[in-house]
């Protein structure tokens, strides 16, 4: 489990990126001798009726904690990848992702994400491990090798942990196979795929039936052996990614998505589209809904 590449990450800049509001712990300070970084963007936030979050000390790594910490990221930072279709290039560099995130005020793909909280989970003292996940295809397979990053924290038990997967669990999973676990209303399970190098399977409870999400082994890797699949998908035509633009983030009664020329919500079991133009309409939605300012040469 490598430490953190940016030793000097502000972590208070972050907690509050997540609106996550505890003091910080002795010795967990922000940084005050690395070269500033920029102010991030004056924006309102996200309008989903999300009150701040007030949850445990950080004080000691706990599974109260970590929970609080990865609901807090899913209803703040946005599931999104709107830097390919501005032709940013997308790195798997977690000084970068960090200053994305935190400065910027953007969200990413699962790369970003998960690469950006495992970042603060470490700073916060978490034993954390980067996972390689192949996504489930429609027709039963699986894609190749580090298609996905998922996480894996260890306290007293290990934990499944990822806040860069679109519409999955909102806090994190127990890592046991065998076992139903329960979360707002949705189930999920981890399954073992192949006893010979323990491959487990997450599988979420659609339409009364289990479905496969993705599967993962426990094999610890670095971030940069994400950056050739991190490329593929946001140059590849094959790429679902290259095909439309997302903005999407979780919500107390549901979720709210920005995708292409519409506008989905969902709460409460019920869903709502309408359709909405790619123009000053649709990024004052992208900063009124998701808390997301794109830069001013943005072209849509």
């Amino acid at each position: 489990m490598a430490p953190s590449q940016a030793a000097d990450m502000d972590v208070q800049a972050y907690l509050e990126r997540i609106r996550y509001h505890q003091p910080l712990a002795p010795g967990v300070a922000p940084a005050t001798d690395a070269p500033p970084t920029g102010d991030p963007p004056s924006i309102d936030p996200p309008s989903t009726d999300l009150p701040s979050i007030d949850a445990p000390s950080i004080d000691v790594p706990s599974i109260d904690l970590l929970r609080s910490l990865h609901r807090a990221h899913l209803f703040t930072v946005p599931f999104e990848n709107l830097d390919i279709g501005l032709g940013r290039a997308i790195v798997c560099d977690e000084t970068c992702i960090l200053h994305k995130i935190v400065r910027e005020h953007r969200g990413g793909f699962c790369y970003e994400l998960n690469g950006a909280f495992a970042a603060l989970l470490r700073a916060l003292g978490f034993r954390v491990t980067l996972l390689s996940a192949r996504v489930a295809r429609e027709d039963g397979s699986y894609g190749p090798e580090f298609d996905h990053l998922t996480l894996r924290v260890d306290l007293d038990r290990s934990w499944l942990a990822d806040v860069g997967f679109g519409e999955c669990f909102l806090e994190p999973l127990r890592l046991e196979s065998g076992m139903e676990q329960s979360q707002d209303g949705r189930l999920y399970r981890l399954t073992l795929l192949n006893s010979e190098d323990g491959s487990l399977g997450l599988e979420a409870m659609v339409g009364g039936k289990w479905k496969a999400q993705y599967a993962f082994t426990l094999e610890a890797h670095q971030l940069s052996e994400f950056a050739g699949m991190c490329h593929y998908h946001q140059t590849s035509p094959e790429s679902h990614f290259t095909r439309q633009r997302i903005c999407s983030l979780a919500t107390p009664g549901g979720r709210v998505t920005l995708s292409d020329g519409k506008l989905i919500e969902t709460r409460g079991g019920s869903r709502q589209q309408r359709p909405l133009a790619l123009d000053k309409q649709w990024l004052l939605t992208l900063r009124e809904q998701f808390g997301v300012i794109l830069p001013a040469e943005a072209d849509l």
